[in-house]
C-alpha cells in the first residue's frame, strides 16, 4: 500500500475582510505553507441573507453586535470581478483556487469561471434548490456535515445523486467557532465512511492544529482549516483561524503523519535493520568454558550484541558439548546449521 496524500484545503473564507489585496497575501501564505487548495466564499449578500437574519453568537462577540448579519457580510464579500482576477492569481502562484457558493447566482458564476468541483458548506445541506443546482453541473462535491444528523446527510446525498452528481466526499464538521474539544467527536468521521461508503475528511474549527492532525491519523483524506493573516483582525472568523506559521506547522505535521501511517505490514524496516545486532542478545559464555564441557545454565547466558546464536535457540544449546574453549562473554559457536540467530 502506498502512502496516501491528504488533500489540504486552506480556508481563507472571508478573512480577507473584503480586500482583494489581502486575498492575494492569503494566496501567497497558503502556497508557502504547502496547502493544496485555497478556498474562498462567494455570494451576493442580498441573495444569501434576509434583512431580518440575526448574527450567530460568535459573530456578535467578534464584530459590532448592533450590526445586522446582512450588513456584516456585505462588507466582507469580494465581487465576482474580484474572483476572476483572484483565480488567475492562484493559477499563476501554483495553488488551486476554490470558492464555496452561497446562492444560486454564485453557483452559476463559479461554474462559468471554471471551478472543477464544489465545496458545499454545512448550512446548505438542507437547501433543496441549491443542492439541485450544484448537482446539475455533474461536478464532484465535497460536503461539510456540521449541524446535521445521518438522516439529513442521507437525504442530501439522495438529492445530489438524483440530479446528476455521484462523486461526493463527506467532511465531518462542527460549526461552532471555535469548537470545544469535547464536541469534536472525530469518531463520527469513521461513522460517515462506514455508513455511506465514501471518501471522508474533516473540516476543523478548533483552536490549534492537534485535531486535524489526529483526524489524518484516523483516516481523513481531506482536511479543511480556516486561516488568517492575523487573528487580531476585525471579523467573525479570525479568532478561530490559524495564523500563517501555524498553517505551515499543520501542513508539515500532516505530511509527516502520512509517511508514518505506512503500509500496515509488520516487518523490520530498513532504518532499524542496523540496530538488530545492537539491541538484541546472543548466547555467550557465562564464564570460561573448556572444549568438550557440557553447556548448562551454569556456564552460558545471554548478552548483547545480537550477531551470534539467538537466545531462542536456548533449549537446543543446553546439553551440547562446547566445540572449543570460550572466554567469559565470548559469543558461543556451535556446529550445524540448526543453531543460528534466525
Amino acid at each position: 500500500m502506498m502512502n496516501r496524500k491528504t488533500l489540504i484545503i486552506a480556508e481563507a473564507g472571508v478573512n480577507h475582510n473584503g480586500s482583494l489585496q489581502l486575498a492575494y497575501k492569503m494566496v501567497d501564505e497558503a502556497k508557502k505553507a504547502g496547502a493544496d487548495i485555497i478556498k474562498f466564499q462567494t455570494a451576493k449578500a442580498e441573495n444569501m441573507i434576509s434583512k431580518f437574519a440575526e448574527k450567530a453568537e460568535y459573530q456578535k462577540q467578534t464584530t459590532d453586535a448592533k450590526e445586522s448579519q446582512l450588513d456584516m457580510v456585505r462588507k466582507l464579500m469580494l465581487s465576482f470581478e474580484d474572483f476572476k482576477v483572484l483565480k488567475k492569481y492562484c493559477e499563476k502562484s501554483g495553488i488551486r483556487f476554490l470558492s464555496t457558493p452561497f446562492d444560486l447566482e454564485s453557483i452559476n458564476f463559479l461554474d462559468e469561471l471554471g471551478c472543477d468541483f464544489w465545496k458545499i458548506p454545512s448550512g446548505e445541506i438542507t437547501n433543496y434548490p441549491y443542492l439541485c443546482a450544484i448537482a446539475k453541473t455533474h461536478k464532484p462535491v465535497i460536503l461539510s456535515t456540521g449541524m446535521s444528523n445521518l438522516q439529513e446527510i442521507e437525504e442530501c446525498l439522495q438529492v445530489l445523486h438524483e440530479h446528476g452528481t455521484h462523486d461526493v466526499s463527506l467532511l465531518h464538521c462542527n460549526t461552532q467557532y471555535p469548537t470545544p474539544y469535547e464536541d469534536v467527536n472525530l469518531l463520527a468521521m469513521q461513522t460517515l465512511r462506514e455508513r455511506f461508503g465514501v471518501k471522508v475528511g474533516y473540516s476543523d474549527h478548533t483552536q490549534g492544529i492537534e485535531v486535524p492532525i489526529a483526524a489524518v491519523a484516523m483516516g481523513a483524506q481531506i482536511i479543511e482549516k480556516h486561516f488568517t493573516l492575523d487573528r487580531m483582525m476585525e471579523g467573525p472568523d479570525h479568532k478561530a483561524s490559524l495564523e500563517p506559521q501555524e498553517l505551515c506547522s499543520m501542513v508539515a505535521a500532516i505530511r509527516n503523519i502520512e509517511k508514518a501511517i505506512g503500509s500496515g505490514e509488520k516487518e523490520v524496516s530498513s532504518s532499524e535493520q542496523a540496530n538488530l545486532s545492537i539491541a538484541r542478545k546472543s548466547i555467550v559464555a557465562k564464564r570460561t568454558i573448556v572444549k568438550g564441557e557440557i553447556l548448562t545454565e551454569e556456564n552460558i547466558t545471554t548478552k548483547r550484541p545480537g550477531n551470534g546464536i539467538s537466545p531462542m535457540q536456548w533449549t537446543n544449546v543446553l546439553g551440547k558439548a562446547a566445540i572449543r574453549d570460550f572466554q567469559e562473554d565470548e559469543l558461543l559457536e556451535m556446529e550445524g546449521e540448526s543453531i543460528s540467530q534466525k
